[in-house]
Formats: C-alpha cells, sequence, structure tokens
C-alpha cells in the first residue's frame, strides 16, 4: 500500500498542494515550523478521520479562510481517490467519487501508523489513551470491531442518562443493561485476543532498541472479573448514585512494566520513550501480520531523539516498510537526518508550507 498522490487546500499552512509520491522512503526536510508534521497530519488525518494531535477539524483549517480540503490517491489492492472537506457548515467524505455513508466501509482505505512525541501518552497518559491504542488497532484489523465498540458506547451512554434520573424506568435500565453486558463481553473477547500476540511483538521490538536486557510486559487489566451482569447488580447503588456505569470495557486498563514494574511509575524517560516506540512498533508489525503488507509509517522527527544503539533496532522496521511496496514519511531537520538510510531516500524540502525536492526547487 502507498500514497501516490496528495492533494491539499487551506489545510494548517499550506494553501495550495499537489505533489505525487513513490513507494520508499520520503525524507521531509526543513526547519522547525515549516509544515513537515502538518504534511503527517494530513495523511493520518485520511486514513483515521481524526489528528493525531488531538485538535478538532476547526483547528486544521489555515489562517484566515473558512475550509479545508484533504484529498488524494491509494494504491493497494486496486487504485482508491479520497476526498475530504470541511468547513462550520458542511462535511464531506467521498470514497471514489461516492458519498462514504457508513465509516466502517472507509476504515481500512488507507492504513498508517505514526510515531510521534504524543506517543508518550501511552505509557504516561491516562487509561483511554490505551484503551484508544487497543481499539484502533482492533478497527483496522477486525471488520466488524468498530460498529460492536460502537453499540456498546451508545447503550453506556443511554444507560448513563437513566441513571441520572431520580427514579429511572426500570424496564428501560434492565433493556439497556443487557445490551451493555451483550456487546460488552464481546468487546473483552476481542481484546482479551489481541493482548497476549501485541504483547510478544511488543517485547520483541523492545529488545531489538533497548540497550539493556530488560522484559516489557503487556497485560490486559478489564474492569470486569467474573460475570458482567452479576458485576453490575452489585454495583446498582453505586451507579445511581454517581450517575454513570462504574464498571465495563469504557474502563479497562492495558497494563505496562518493565522487570514486573510499572512504567509509568519506575521508568527513566528514556525507557517511557522507549515503550512508545515499541508499541507502535508492536503495531506496525501486527498490522503486517493481518493484511500481509506494511502500513503507511509516519515518523515525526523520532530519528533524532535515539542514541545509536536504539536506532540500530529501529532501522529494520523502516527498511522492510520502505521495500517493496510499502511506503515511510520521515520529518527531520538537516542537522538529524539519519545518514544511515544511505541513498534509498527521495529527499523533500519543506519551506513555509511548500514542498519542493532538489532537482525541482518551488
Amino acid at each position: 500500500m502507498h500514497l501516490a498522490h496528495l492533494r491539499l487546500r487551506d489545510f494548517r499552512n499550506y494553501g495550495r498542494l499537489d505533489a505525487d509520491f513513490s513507494p520508499g522512503f520520503h525524507l521531509l526536510l526543513g526547519h522547525n515550523a515549516q509544515g513537515k508534521t502538518n504534511l503527517l497530519e494530513a495523511i493520518y488525518l485520511m486514513s483515521t478521520l481524526r489528528s493525531f494531535r488531538g485538535v478538532g477539524s476547526a483547528h486544521l483549517v489555515r489562517q484566515g479562510k473558512s475550509s479545508y480540503f484533504v484529498g488524494g490517491s491509494v494504491v493497494g489492492v486496486g487504485t482508491h481517490d479520497i476526498r475530504m472537506a470541511w468547513s462550520r457548515t458542511e462535511r464531506r467524505l467521498q470514497l471514489d467519487q461516492q458519498p462514504v455513508k457508513r465509516i466502517i466501509d472507509y476504515l481500512g482505505t488507507l492504513r498508517t501508523v505514526v510515531f510521534c512525541t504524543e506517543d508518550l501518552q501511552l505509557v504516561k497518559g491516562a487509561g483511554r489513551t490505551r484503551r484508544r491504542f487497543i481499539d484502533l488497532l482492533l478497527t483496522q484489523t477486525q471488520p466488524g470491531y468498530l460498529p460492536l465498540l460502537q453499540r456498546y458506547m451508545r447503550a453506556v451512554r443511554s444507560r448513563n442518562a437513566l441513571l441520572k434520573q431520580r427514579k429511572p424506568d426500570s424496564d428501560a435500565l434492565d433493556s439497556f443493561t443487557g445490551e451493555v453486558v451483550k456487546s460488552g463481553n464481546e468487546l473483552m473477547a476481542h481484546r482479551r485476543e489481541l493482548v497476549p500476540r501485541l504483547a510478544e511483538q511488543a517485547q520483541a521490538a523492545f529488545g531489538r532498541i533497548a540497550p539493556e536486557a530488560e522484559e516489557l510486559q503487556l497485560e490486559y487489566q478489564p474492569r470486569v472479573k467474573n460475570d458482567f451482569g452479576e458485576e453490575l447488580k452489585k454495583v446498582r447503588e453505586r451507579e445511581l448514585t454517581q450517575g454513570a456505569t462504574v464498571i465495563g470495557p469504557h474502563r479497562d486498563e492495558l497494563k505496562l512494566q518493565l522487570n514486573d514494574r510499572s512504567v509509568a511509575d519506575y521508568a527513566s524517560e528514556g525507557q517511557k520513550r522507549t515503550v512508545a516506540i515499541a508499541l507502535k512498533m508492536a503495531q506496525a508489525e501486527h498490522l503486517t501480520e493481518a493484511h500481509g503488507a506494511p502500513p503507511i509509517l509516519l515518523i515525526d522527527d523520532v530519528m533524532g531523539e535515539l542514541d545509536a544503539k536504539r536506532r540500530e533496532g529501529f532501522l529494520p522496521l523502516l527498511e522492510r516498510s520502505g521495500d517493496g511496496r510499502g511506503q515511510v514519511f520521515m520529518t527531520c531537520t538537516e542537522e538529524n537526518w539519519p545518514s544511515e538510510l544511505g541513498e534509498k531516500l527521495n529527499r523533500w524540502q519543506v519551506d513555509a508550507g511548500q514542498l519542493s525536492t532538489p532537482d525541482n526547487p518551488n
């Protein structure tokens, strides 16, 4: 899979951009605040319909403008045309010139894994960040997972609305409780199946990039320990007091440890960064295993943060993804250009929202 063409209109600091990309490595060079990360953000937006920076669509519009357009051509099993447009009064998403009616029919058209500074939140952030990581990976590999997750969250929200009432309708509450239990049990089954394999892939990745012989451990910790329905009955009074569903997959945790000690509580900043990179490497490996082809890798200034040992372990993943029909986009400044990749790179210069090559400057 690779992105063959990218088209931007009034997106971030890009007024107008049309660029063609071949498979392989693409190195985006330039000083800070020139638009390198914005390019990666646009590609990720087409992949997941959200920004990896955690901001809403209004923040993606170029200053002084009222709307943006992001589009592109993706080559995988066939060629697909993607078009996205946003304004305060209109949102449009088209695949092959047809409106997308169900998100499940769109996701997977463009598969990406992003490596960025925000990845540290996988280690340091709240549990919802790690749940989102698991849910995204399952959405990218299990076609029925996203509708299941949406059904569960709708039932939780409806149940919470009833729990907030002074005298909730008992029949309605039982009905939504039944849906929460049914869909929640299915979600937990998917997560239990994923995490052991993901843990193996994360430990293998960590072993390649960590200078010390430490063991990275991932453990799925569901808030429901036994029978979901029975446990909900036991906490009913507390739920009525708090006006919320207090147990279930929406409260699950992914526990991260190094040598049986919490990464968040005891690891150094360098170790936390290494764990976060290992998790993303595991995500890329899992997607490659599931689909038989690597995802597009979006790497935002990560190489500059790695010492020689960690670079040595990280580079094989880049080489596998960049070989054949894979694709890697990597941002760097001139000073931390990863020379280990040699002559395999397609070099692009990014300057104030303009993209050019050494052979074809703006």
